[in-house]
Parts: C-alpha cells; structure tokens; sequence
C-alpha cells in the first residue's frame, strides 16, 4: 500500500465479508483449524460418533459427520452467522463457560474463505435440510435426508484468498496436523468414537470406552502397559475443587522429543507455560537433561476458576488461582513419581497385563574399545601405577575390534590402539597430561606442565565420537554392524512412517531399519560403535528426531544433529570405572580433534588448575 492510500479516510463499519475474512485469518490457520473447530462444535452437541473425511491434505474437502443432536433447519442460517451461538446468552454465561466452543465464529469464518455445505436434522424433524454457501454468499437451501445429527462439508480452501495458501505446508504436513488434531480430541473424550479417512482410506478408528486401546493406539504399547496412574483430588484450595487424573510415563520411557505430552482442562486441549513448568519440576530429579517426559493428564477445575476467553484458537486458558494449581500439579505428580520403585512394574490402570521382563532402571553402558600394556606410556616422565587408581579398575570390559586414529572407515566411538602422534610441549608432557585418578567415576583428573587438569569423560568423549562419526560420513558413510537377532521396537504409527520415509540415508547414518507394521519397525544393523550396547534407546531417540522431518530432502541438512544425538549414546558414561591406560588414551584422542574444549552441547570438557592458582588456594607461599 502507498503513502498516499494510508492518508486519512473516513471512519466506517466493515462489511459483514471484510470482517468476516479478519476473523478467519485468527480462527482458520490452516485446514487442521478446521477440523479442530467442527470437531469441538460436534462433542458440545453430544456427539457420540465423530467421522472425519479430507481429501488432499483438508485443502480439496473436509467432511465432519457427527450424531450430536443436529441443528433445527429454521436455525441453519444464523448458524453460519458472525457471533451467532447456542452456548452463551449473556456476559454472566462467560464466567464459567463449560463448553468447547462459545464465540460463534468458526462456521462464518470458514464459510467467507471457502464453499461449506452444512446438513444437519434433529430428533423432532421428518427430514434434514440443507443450506450452501461460498465465500460467505448464501447459495441456496433445500431439504435433504440426513440422520439425527449434522454433517459439514468443506471445500476450496482459500479459494478467494490465495496468498493464504502459500503459507501452507505439503499435503503430507498438513494431513499430519489434522491427525493430530483427532488425536488430541480422542484422548481427551474417551467416550466418543472417532474415525478419519484420508483420501477415501481410513487412516484412524477409534472405538469408545476402550482406552487401553485409545492408548496403545496413539502413544505406544509400553506406555499403556508401564505408565504411572495418577488420579488425586483436593478440596480445600483457593481454586476450590481440583482433581488431576490420567497417566505418566516412567523416567525411563522419556523422549528426545515434546511430541507426546498431551494436557486437557475440563475436557479442552491446552498448551500452558505454568502447566508445563510445574510438570517439568516435577520431573526435574529423575529426568535427563535434554529429556522430555510423556503424559496423558486431565485437570477438573471449577469453570469459574479458569478464563478460557483469551486466546481466539481457545488453545491458552488462564487460572484465577495459578500458583495454586501450579503447586496441585507439581506435588501430585512429584509424589507419585517418588513414590515409584524399580520393582513397580503395574500397567496404566490396570489396562493390560505388566511386562515380564522389568524395565531396567540403570543406563546401559556400551563397551569401550581401549589399548592395553604400556601403549600411552611412549613419552618420558609418564606416571605408572597411582595409589589413587580406582577400586573397581578390574571391572571387566569387553572389548571390540579397536579403531586406528585417522581412519575414517574404521568403528567410531573407540580409542586408537596406538596414541596419535602429539607434539610435546616443551617439557617433554602432552598438552593435557598423564592420567593420575579417576574421581566418583564422572572426572579424570590429569596432570600436565601448568598443573591439574580435569576432564568430564562423557562430555569429551562424546566430541570425539562425533568428530569421528562425521569424518566417516563424509568418506563412505558410518560403519555398521549386524545384529545377530533383529530387534522389533513399539512406536507411533507417525514414527513408523517416518522410518519408511526416510528408511533408504539411515544406513549411511549407521542404522537398518525396517517398518515392519503399522505402529512397528526392525532394528538390523547399527553403528558398529554401539554393537553390544544400549542400540535400542539410540534408534527410539533417533525416530523420534527423524519423524520431526517431513521431507526426505530435509535429512541431509539435519545429519549433523542426528550424528551429535548418536554421539551421546556412543560416549562413556558417568560411574564407568578406566583404567589409567583407558584415560590417557582419552586424553591423547583429546588433543587431535577438533573443537574438544566443548562437547556438542556447548559444555567444556576440560579445566586447567595451574600451580599458581592451586599455591594460592592452599596459601603456599604467603
């Protein structure tokens, strides 16, 4: 727009179109939008049965098919009116709204950007009616034959406003973002069915009442079998009433993703700050960093203690009392996850039988490949045997074939047979030093010409496997091993795709996998680097990375980050006992790769104490 098309006009009322089109550039986001919103129409009539029909990613057609108790037909066209609505009356209905839905914009928002065909017939009508529209233009009525309940059928998408589709998404995105959306809405109502069909096949079939099922079907098996019930209630708040009920998965079964935590409120799907920073402090000393932790939770709340009018996609809502119901949520869910033991093994209420085999509570270690003798001992002046050598250096490792330094195609993750040739410093003492004591099985210490040095081991190991792994994938893509038995792995029927999607680049990433079912895959080669360790946990973490991706062409540009989640895994971890030999090996692989002084995550790996600041300390000197 020009200057001079902004100088002043006339103040005047916008058509009932413009306005119309400003609402629905709030309300319909993208073709997802609006099936959250027909959805939510179709549960407030008490819909027991709910079908959804797109055609091309929800842009070609949207079909929402639901046996609520229908629309009466002399009521049809102010249904498709701006503000026009059955669920509100007056400003004393909006403390304390109990229904999804109150604002009465969604159908005349969809209606001025797109053709809608609403059918609807109630329990005291013969027959159902009929009414069209396109563009927010009425195009004409009739009767037609429909069941007790109400169908709405849009099409042409953004046929009049075509900039707004250039900010859509494939048809694969946006597809994905509705089944989500039905997602969400069938944990939240348990006791509807729900069905989606893309494409004329259905993709989604969700009997009622089965939540075992509803689970299973769309989180995973182990998380209906395994997840922590929670179901407390307290009175006596200043919010008055709240009850917390539903399911959280064990520490163990945490994500590399926030994909699978879903939080309702009297029945609405949010996404709130507070709730998730009381769940988060709930987790915070069972949970690693950089975890997310899964759950299906549902808070009762009085109405009139929480505000669900500030957000036009009624995704936000806020709580009068919101240090109250922060607290309600962190103290339940911090006691029932320290109430837990390794031995509680009880499935998601009762749901379906426990496992047989005890999920394990200790990380798995993988096996380290090191040197044995005196290989690190080349330089004059390295230390032999100390007294501050740990206790449980006879631990006993296997070891696996051992990677030359340099050589790209050899298995990552383990140290070099020989040390890597690295200039002394004038001294005649490698810039990090000789290994002299491992402390609490996390720290090497070191000694070196200025004095101590102290290595975190898995944070500078982790650099180095994923120098390593990057050298390798630039040459001829990551060495892999077979798995003598393949492993078969639970997931989302999401991450199963996302497998067959990208299943053809992961063996230059170190990894076999196969899709194997519809919420299942096959794990048969992994980096040989983790052969006979924790292979499973890498490839959940890496599934859960990959189904973020919907374009294969996109996994190109996302390597590196997969190869740093890789890395994590292929590192030693805390409370591994080395030997001295094993930590100057370490420290020798240290000083020949680049960027060691920070792991992937941006941590140091090592500090240096000189004397002067150690005399200091002790007052040597003074």
């Amino acid at each position: 727009m020009t200057a001079a098309a902004l100088q002043r006009r006339p103040i005047g009322r916008l058509s009932a179109v413009v306005a119309n089109q400003i609402a629905a550039g709030e309300v319909v986001e993208r073709p997802a939008s609006i099936v959250k919103e027909l959805v939510e129409n179709a549960l407030d009539a008490q819909a027991t049965q709910i079908q959804v029909s797109i055609e091309g990613g929800g842009l070609k057609r949207i079909t929402v098919t639901d046996d609520g108790h229908g629309i009466p037909a002399a009521e049809m066209s102010l249904a498709l009116a701006r503000h026009a609505t059955s669920k509100i009356a007056d400003t004393a209905d909006l403390d304390g709204i109990a229904s999804l839905g109150f604002r009465g914009e969604a159908l005349a928002s969809v209606a001025s950007v797109a053709s809608v065909t609403l059918i609807s017939r109630t329990a005291g009508q013969d027959a159902g009616a009929e009414l069209r529209v396109r563009g927010g233009e009425v195009l004409g009525d009739r009767p037609a034959p429909h069941p007790i309940g109400t169908t709405v059928i849009v099409s042409d998408l953004f046929f009049n406003t075509p900039a707004r589709r250039k900010f859509l998404k494939t048809e694969r995105t946006e597809q994905g973002q509705i089944d989500q959306v039905l997602r969400r809405q069938a944990l939240a109502h348990p006791e509807v069915a729900f069905e989606l069909k893309v494409n004329g096949r259905i993709s989604l079939r969700l009997p009622a009442n089965a939540m075992a099922q509803r689970l299973s079907r769309l989180l995973t098996e182990a998380f209906a079998e395994q997840a922590i019930v929670v179901d407390e209630q307290r009175a006596d708040t200043a919010a008055g009433t709240l009850r917390l009920h539903g399911w959280v998965a064990r520490p163990t079964q945490s994500r590399a993703q926030a994909d699978q935590q879903y939080f309702f409120v009297n029945g609405r799907v949010i996404r709130d700050k507070l709730v998730a920073h009381a769940i988060r402090q709930a987790y915070r000393d069972v949970l690693f960093g950089g975890r997310h932790p899964v759950f299906v939770l549902y808070l009762e709340i009085d109405p009139t203690a929480v505000d669900v009018n500030v957000h036009p996609t009624k995704h936000e809502v806020r709580f009068r009392e919101a240090r109250t119901v922060h607290d309600f949520i962190f103290g339940t869910l911090h006691r029932r996850l320290r109430e837990q033991r390794p031995e509680d093994h009880g499935s998601a209420a009762q749901f379906a039988p426990a496992p047989s085999a005890p999920t394990s509570f200790a990380p798995t270690q993988n096996p380290l490949s090191l040197p044995s003798g005196s290989a690190f001992r080349a330089h004059s002046g390295a230390p032999q045997a100390s007294p501050f050598r740990s206790a449980a250096e006879a631990f006993a490792h296997h070891v696996p074939t051992v990677a030359e330094a340099g050589d790209p195609s050899a298995p990552t993750g383990s140290l070099p047979a020989t040390a890597p040739p690295v200039p002394d410093e004038p001294s005649g003492v490698p810039p990090l030093g000789y290994a002299i004591a491992q402390l609490h099985g996390i720290y090497i210490l070191a000694q070196n010409a200025q004095g101590l040095v102290i290595v975190d081991m898995h944070a500078a190991h982790e650099r180095v496997v994923y120098e390593q792994m990057k050298t390798q994938l630039a040459a001829s893509g990551i060495a892999r091993q077979r798995l003598l038995v393949p492993e078969q792995l639970d997931v989302t029927e999401a991450e199963a795709d996302a497998v067959e999607r990208h299943a053809q680049a992961l063996p230059a990433l170190g990894l076999v996998l196969e899709r194997s079912g519809i919420q299942s895959v096959t794990l048969r080669e992994v980096p040989a680097t983790l052969a006979g360790g924790d292979a499973l946990a890498l490839a959940r973490d890496l599934i859960a990375d990959l189904a973020t991706i919907d374009d294969p062409a996109r996994l190109t540009h996302a390597q590196h980050d997969l190869l740093a989640s890789m890395a994590c895994h292929g590192s030693v971890r805390a409370n591994r006992s080395l030997t001295l030999e094993e930590m100057n090996a370490l420290l020798r692989q240290m000083e020949v790769t680049e960027n060691a002084g920070q792991c992937n995550h941006g941590r140091p790996t090592f500090v240096v104490h000189d004397l002067k600041s150690l005399d200091g300390a002790f007052l040597r000197g003074q």
